[in-house]
């Protein structure tokens, strides 16, 4: 199981590098192209699809990383175990959050199935999919993330004692 959720994360990696290299150089093209005038409506829509997996997927590769933002003035000052309950709190109400984005995000792709983009036939609704795929991708880092806090917090009790 944990073989094929290091994969699952390289590939996620690996998949937004990708991604971000296409998205900047179809951007880079489509400046240049302008110049010589020169019009390619499919680069736009193809760099909005990029940017869409590119930007959710990170996400999740920067939450499992923690490389997200945080802001810890109120919580730093008070006792290592309230710090932890906290933190086990937060995880839970993001876990939350991400089962609502990742229900409604279905419901936007089924009521996106039938839109397509102007240039390019592919339904808009596989733009709409990568949120939903974020959202699923990061609940199981959520999920981990608690299972590793509420470990932590109980190997601290027992090194207490």
């Amino acid at each position: 199981m944990r073989k094929v959720y290091r994969f699952f994360c390289k590939a996620e990696v690996f998949i937004c590098g990708v991604g971000f290299i296409l998205l900047v150089g179809l951007v880079f093209m489509s400046a240049i192209l302008r110049f010589f005038r020169v019009s390619m409506s499919w680069n736009i829509d193809l760099a909005m699809f990029l940017l869409a997996w590119t930007a959710f997927l990170g996400a999740d590769v920067a939450w499992r990383s923690g490389q997200l933002v945080g802001i810890d003035l109120v919580t730093r000052s008070l006792p290592k175990p309230v710090q932890k309950v906290i933190q086990i709190l937060i995880y839970i109400v993001i876990f939350a959050a991400l089962i609502l984005i990742a229900v409604f995000g279905l419901k936007l792709v089924y009521d996106e199935r039938l839109r397509m983009y102007q240039s390019i036939p592919v339904p808009y609704s596989l733009v709409t999919m990568s949120v939903v795929v974020m959202a699923a991708s990061m609940t199981l880092s959520t999920i981990l993330k608690i299972r590793r806090a509420v470990q932590n917090f109980n190997e601290n009790k027992e090194e207490a004692k």
